[in-house]
């Protein structure tokens, strides 16, 4: 089967779970996974002012996203000062959590030249860094002070960065990564768009889209 129709499936199954209004009818979800993206029922607003948003969301231990993010992270580059991406990591479960925190935690202390190390450790060399306690050994190893990361790991600030995104995941429908929410309204992935480049050159249109509004 097609990767866009396993995605239609989980996401009309996810319909029936959460009641029909929450998503497009069963033919118009296979009718926008044909066009290499869906449309949510009512746009989200941004929270950068002025600017169109977009958003990825991902998880360190997906495979696919450490794929595509040196992707999205060119494509970044070049997009106009009108828009602007936002990275959304997303914990499908209490197990995912602690990752979900370190993004928000490099964040916090100015230090996301470590996010594609995360993605190295993980996914290249095969490192078990999936709780806090060996998360914390692993950023010590990279020359971050361990007392100020711990300390800004389990603060309130981080804690609600990972609530807000868990937020985000359920607003926008997210039921894989990688994906790429664009302007508040659409919603695409490789999956979507049957290729990691595709995905991208599909994200593309979709700000086209909505900037040229």
């Amino acid at each position: 089967m097609k990767l866009n129709a396993l995605f239609v499936r989980s996401l009309v199954g996810a319909s029936l779970l959460a009641g029909a209004s929450l998503l497009p009818t069963t033919s118009a979800l296979a009718q926008q996974a044909n066009q290499g993206y869906v449309t949510l029922p009512a746009a989200q607003p941004s929270d950068s002012v002025g600017k169109t948003e977009v958003l990825e969301f991902f998880s360190y231990s997906c495979p696919h996203c450490a794929i595509l993010e040196p992707k999205v992270e060119a494509w970044a580059k070049t997009l106009p000062d009108n828009v602007v991406l936002r990275r959304v990591p997303v914990a499908f479960n209490a197990g995912m959590t602690d990752l979900q925190k370190l993004y928000y935690t490099l964040e916090a202390m100015d230090r996301l030249d470590l996010h594609p190390k995360v993605f190295d450790a993980i996914h290249q060399k095969r490192e078990r860094i999936f709780d806090a306690k060996t998360i914390s050994a692993w950023v010590a190893k990279q020359g971050v002070d361990k007392d100020r990361f711990e300390q800004t790991f389990n603060s309130f600030g981080v804690q609600t960065k990972a609530n807000k995104a868990n937020e985000l995941s359920n607003t926008y429908q997210i039921q894989g990564t990688p994906s790429l929410a664009v302007g508040g309204k659409f919603v695409t992935s490789p999956s979507l768009a049957n290729g990691y480049d595709e995905s991208i050159t599909k994200a593309q249109e979709l700000v086209k889209m909505v900037t040229s509004r």
